[in-house]
């Protein structure tokens, strides 16, 4: 048994959480060392490489967001001529396992003074010519390996690895959508992020119902991708979707509203309440989402009691909604985001 080194990332401020996980997965022997306080860590463990990223991705993390395997932790004076000199040493050093692979350069950086002259663009650049010389093909999608680096004042960490093998192929696990003309609000990103990291397709669904819908956010994705949908909020929608064929709205609380059985196939939520009070509201409409169908919903985590806030809405919900992967996405802040499926 060998021990291996990854870089961890969360959310800002869910560090402790990502490390309790990472413990119960890969034993109390784990070790930590803060790269960005809060945010981002190395991380050793006693189980070799292929073995420990088998362990995490076996039961994802709710908290941990991106891991970047380490093959190589170097010195470094700052510079950007030294840094490139060692990343070409690297480069050369395993050539042979890219010649003719897609290999996407991610580079990061700590924060701090020492660092603000380091220009990550010009080295993703530089970079990316270099691979040329080992006959490899730069992308910044799809790619067969990411070439993951991360700078301190002092070291380099440089990682070779496939893009699964990360838990998110971004860069640190910041997935980035494109900010659209007349966007009705940002949480859209969450639903966004939420179909791709629960590997669900909103176009296959039928009849959505989103509670606590206004301004519409998730309403608008659903719209886009063809469902007809039903919004429940006291608060006001924005105006352009009120005009759309597909969309019913209710402008009421969601304990004052009720649907006949099995109307609807998916089921959203993302409301600025409790945990328990959320939980509550939605039980009283479980009976309209038909057995098998499928809720998305975004919990707010109370007083950073984030696994008790978990355990609390599940039990809430249960039996008819199981669980079936949380995850605190990107686009979340003191939230995360619940899939489950209402039991047949």
């Amino acid at each position: 048994m060998s021990d291996s080194t990854f870089i961890g990332t969360s959310n800002r401020g869910f560090a402790q959480q990502a490390q309790e996980e990472l413990r119960r997965l890969l034993g109390q022997s784990v070790k930590f060392e803060w790269l960005a306080p809060g945010e981002v860590f190395v991380f050793t463990s006693e189980f070799e490489r292929s073995d420990a990223i088998g362990r995490i991705l076996a039961q994802e993390p709710v908290f941990l967001r991106h891991i970047q395997p380490v093959d190589v932790e170097q010195l470094w004076d700052g510079s950007f001529d030294h840094a490139i000199r060692h990343i070409h040493e690297m480069l050369v050093a395993r050539g042979a396992s890219l010649k003719q692979m897609n290999v996407a350069v991610q580079a990061r950086k700590a924060e701090g003074e020492a660092l603000a002259s380091l220009s990550l663009p010009t080295v993703r650049s530089s970079v990316e010519e270099m691979l040329a010389t080992v006959e490899a093909n730069p992308v910044s999608r799809d790619a067969d390996f990411i070439l993951s680096l991360y700078f301190t004042e002092v070291k380099l960490y440089f990682g070779l690895s496939r893009p699964q093998d990360n838990l998110s192929d971004w860069s640190g696990g910041a997935i980035r959508f494109r900010k659209e003309e007349g966007q009705v609000s940002r949480a859209k990103f969450k639903l966004l992020e939420a179909e791709q990291a629960f590997g669900l397709d909103l176009s296959q669904y039928r009849a959505a119902l989103d509670i606590g819908a206004a301004p519409g956010g998730w309403t608008s994705l659903l719209l886009e991708r063809g469902l007809r949908v039903t919004a429940i909020d006291p608060a006001k929608l924005d105006a352009a979707l009120l005009r759309h064929p597909q969309l019913t709205y209710f402008p009421k609380k969601a304990d004052e509203v009720s649907f006949a059985a099995n109307t609807f196939d998916l089921l959203v939520c993302d409301m600025s309440w409790s945990h328990r009070q959320m939980a509550r509201l939605v039980r009283g409409l479980l009976g309209a989402l038909q057995p098998g169908g499928t809720a998305v919903i975004t919990v707010k985590l109370m007083h950073k009691k984030a696994f008790q806030t978990i355990r609390e809405v599940v039990s809430d919900l249960a039996p008819e909604l199981e669980l079936q992967q949380a995850k605190q996405l990107f686009h979340n802040r003191e939230e995360l985001t619940l899939f489950l499926m209402k039991q047949v």
